[in-house]
């Protein structure tokens, strides 16, 4: 998820409308329908009107802007002598919300426009949002206006403030002294410089990725055990088969099944390559800018700078935290890689033979069937997409107590473009909008996320913006009467994101700083890792995982315990290379780095296996322009995900039990950043959080 922090934050009225019941008949079937609902409720839902050229994108922003800065020069003038908490730390959220909402549109059109000229006006306009952005951070006019209330309030001459007030105006002015406003003029200007310059350089990357597209050919023979739909999938008159190592459900399919050493190197080696030549330079030169902007800013280096506000607090802590564990799993880490060596070394004849990169998923894919009886390939006949999606939002809608109408979205960026509206099944409120991008294609983004478009606030005039976001997701397509399956995998990613998507609707947060999943980055991901519990109940998926052939053969029990001793067998590896990640980009960002590439590949060799040679896995890492000196949040987000499931299994229906999935949705989807995320998961657990848990999943 993309976020673009506006040095604004909050805004002016706090009433709420949960409380209206809708009186009509019956639900409307199109979106005019549901728009008409929610302004009789004192709710706005509403679609962006979506540039169409190069020149409306330039001119929306233009006009954006323009009316901000208008409005932020009147900020500025206002009298010192009737500063209040409405008119200095809550205004500026609702100045600077309509610039964070075309921010949102274009970084979502220039990962999803099909047309390359548009993807670049749209790269072009994020480029310029940013540059406001660090200037409006800078203007000393405004600091001064939020001085004059920081003064009052410390002498206490106003009110005392409470809640996501007290919260806003503390983080405000944290957030001020994070830039360095205290700090000479000279310094100042070389910061917003610096930044201006990182913003910059983190764009190019980004579009670099997205547009990179590295295919290579191969035989049939050459790709012997994947799947018969991906070898018709990738068939081309000349008689070679392309596979897409930039597209992940092509590359993990050679990955997992193809039985060819040679072909999983190269593939594994071309992925790990893309972007290398131009992304490499330039993730070296970002890792020089933040670590200048952090020496100026007094900070000790770039992780200590990005990790204060976090649940975290310090470099240190976090660095404990992914050594520690690490260290913690090297025996069960070491006794997965001994029984893969002993399937490797009775596969190609050779004791000796060890486990490399492009290795180690298939000869766990090989373990699960032999061992465990567990198939992935074969498993995706139970996973018809369409029917996943039915069943994922059956438990969201259950458990909430929400109910989702698709409608026509009206103009789509892609033809086969979803659109659902979200309410909650027994008052009838509208709670907001999704779309689902769900195939991959060329110029797209080329993951799974999910995109705010519009965010949630309260507005001036008391009435609540609903939000709308957007799945972009790259799932494998159906081929001929084969409809789009999905492996196991793919069904937590789906019901991961899905819960992004949930947290960002569900918000009842006053302030656009602290609606939907706007909280700290090493929480942001527990409330969605959690739902990927839900993808093993074999309750949940008793209701959609069916035979697409024959939907008589339900996903049978005894394969669902099979599955869940696999994934035991395997933790060690995956945690291992998740904090093989994790640790990479804590050390990237520790300073003195001048070549993060080799950083990056010494770690994942010191903590997983050797990368291959020559390549540069940092220059095709997309977290390290959104998640740098965060991606340790992932870890961390899974103990407390563990934590918050128990909740689940211990309630009377389980993973489906409404009263406890409601005390969520009241206690942590709703909230959002209005309150700190310790406190959140608190209220929802009713006791102090551990994890017991999350050490009982990984077996130690």
């Amino acid at each position: 998820m993309r976020s673009m922090r506006l040095y604004a934050v909050p805004l002016l009225l706090l009433a709420c409308c949960s409380q209206f019941h809708w009186g009509g008949n019956q639900t409307p079937t199109d979106f005019v329908g549901f728009q008409a609902q929610a302004q009789a409720q004192g709710l706005i839902l509403e679609l962006p009107e979506y540039e169409q050229t190069a020149e409306e994108v330039a001119l929306s922003v233009t006009q954006v802007l323009a009316e901000a800065d208008k409005e932020l020069d009147a900020y500025a003038a206002q009298s010192m002598n009737a500063v209040n908490f409405e008119s200095s730390i809550a205004a500026l959220d609702h100045i600077t919300y309509p610039v964070s909402v075309v921010t949102s549109r274009m970084w979502l059109m220039k990962e999803t426009q099909q047309d390359a000229t548009m993807r670049a006006a749209c790269t072009e306009a994020v480029q310029r949002l940013s540059e406001w952005a660090v200037a409006v951070s800078y203007r000393v006019d405004l600091y001064e206006v939020c001085q004059v209330f920081d003064q009052m309030y410390r002498a206490e001459t106003v009110g005392k403030l409470s809640g996501e007030d007290l919260k806003l105006y503390e983080e405000t002015m944290r957030d001020y002294r994070r830039d360095g406003m205290s700090l000479s003029e000279e310094v100042r200007g070389k910061v917003a410089e610096l930044k201006n310059e990182l913003n910059r350089l983190s764009t190019e990357f980004d579009t670099n990725i997205t547009d990179a597209q590295v295919v290579l050919r191969f035989t049939k023979e050459e790709l012997t055990g994947v799947s018969e739909d991906f070898l018709v999938a990738s068939l081309q008159e000349s008689g070679d088969h392309h596979v897409r190592a930039t597209t992940t459900p092509d590359y993990m399919m050679v990955m997992q099944n193809c039985s060819m050493g040679a072909t999983r190197k190269a593939l594994n080696a071309a992925r790990y390559s893309t972007c290398k030549e131009n992304n490499g330079p330039i993730l070296n030169q970002m890792v020089g800018v933040r670590n200048e902007i952090a020496d100026l800013l007094g900070y000790g280096s770039w992780a200590d700078y990005k990790i204060e506000p976090k649940m975290a607090q310090t470099a240190a802590a976090a660095n404990s935290f992914g050594e520690d564990l690490a260290a913690r799993l090297q025996p069960k880490f070491d006794a997965e890689v001994s029984v893969l060596q002993k399937y490797k070394a009775e596969d190609v004849g050779d004791p000796s033979a060890k486990i490399n990169w492009w290795d180690f998923r298939y000869y766990q894919n090989q373990m699960m069937k032999e061992e465990f009886g567990v198939d992935s390939d074969a498993l995706r006949h139970y996973f018809p997409l369409e029917k996943v999606l039915v069943g994922m939002f059956d438990v969201y809608e259950h458990i909430f107590n929400l109910e989702f109408t698709a409608v026509d979205p009206g103009y789509r960026w892609v033809d086969d473009l979803r659109l659902h509206v979200v309410t909650d099944a027994s008052t009838g409120k509208v709670m907001g909008a999704f779309y689902l991008d769900l195939f991959p294609r060329e110029g797209k983004y080329n993951h799974f996320a999910q995109f705010d478009i519009i965010g949630g606030k309260r507005l001036a005039d008391g009435r609540y913006q609903r939000p709308v976001v957007s799945l972009v997701c790259n799932f494998t397509p159906g081929v001929g009467d084969q409809p789009a399956l999905m492996n196991h995998g793919e069904v937590e990613t789906i019901f991961h994101e899905f819960g992004h998507a949930m947290h960002s609707i569900l918000t009842e947060a006053s302030y656009a700083r602290y609606a939907g999943a706007n909280v700290e980055r090493d929480f942001v991901e527990a409330p969605s890792q959690m739902f990927e519990a839900w993808a093993w109940d074999p309750t949940v998926l008793s209701n959609f995982a069916k035979d697409w052939r024959d939907e008589s053969k339900v996903l049978p029990m005894e394969t669902i315990v099979a599955m869940e001793k696999a994934k035991a067998a395997t933790t060690g590896i995956f945690y291992r290379r998740q904090l093989a990640l994790a640790l990479s980009d804590l050390r990237i960002h520790a300073g003195g780095v001048t070549d993060a590439g080799e950083v990056c590949n010494q770690t994942n060799t010191e903590l997983l296996f050797a990368v291959p040679e020559k390549s540069n896995f940092a220059a095709y890492w997309g977290h390290l322009t959104g998640y740098d000196a965060g991606y340790y949040g992932y870890a961390w987000a899974d103990s407390i995900a563990a934590d918050l499931a128990t909740v689940f299994e211990n309630a009377p229906q389980g993973f489906l039990d409404q009263e406890v999935g409601m005390r969520l949705r009241r206690e942590i989807y709703q909230v959002g950043g209005s309150r700190k995320g310790g406190e959140s998961v608190r209220a929802f657990l009713g006791r102090p959080p551990t994890n017991a848990a999350f050490v009982k999943n990984l077996g130690l």
